[in-house]
């Protein structure tokens, strides 16, 4: 849900996916699995920080291009 007003810094579950490219399936695995956590929301409405993401985000490009 993006109509929701969320803090500066997070992105939304939705947001979160499509910047890792995955999808919301594959991203509650990330979370379940330890590699990523939730920073705020609900637990229906998930938050992620952006700067995590993008962490994961590098790591993936960085094993891609190896």
């Amino acid at each position: 849900m993006e109509t929701h007003i969320i803090r500066p810094g997070h992105l939304t579950a939705q947001q979160t996916a499509r910047v890792l490219g995955t999808t919301p399936g594959a991203l509650r695995n990330l979370v379940y699995r330890g590699q990523l956590s939730r920073s705020g929301g609900t637990a229906r409405h998930p938050w992620y920080a952006a700067k995590d993401v993008a962490a994961i985000a590098a790591k993936r490009a960085e094993r891609s291009a190896a």
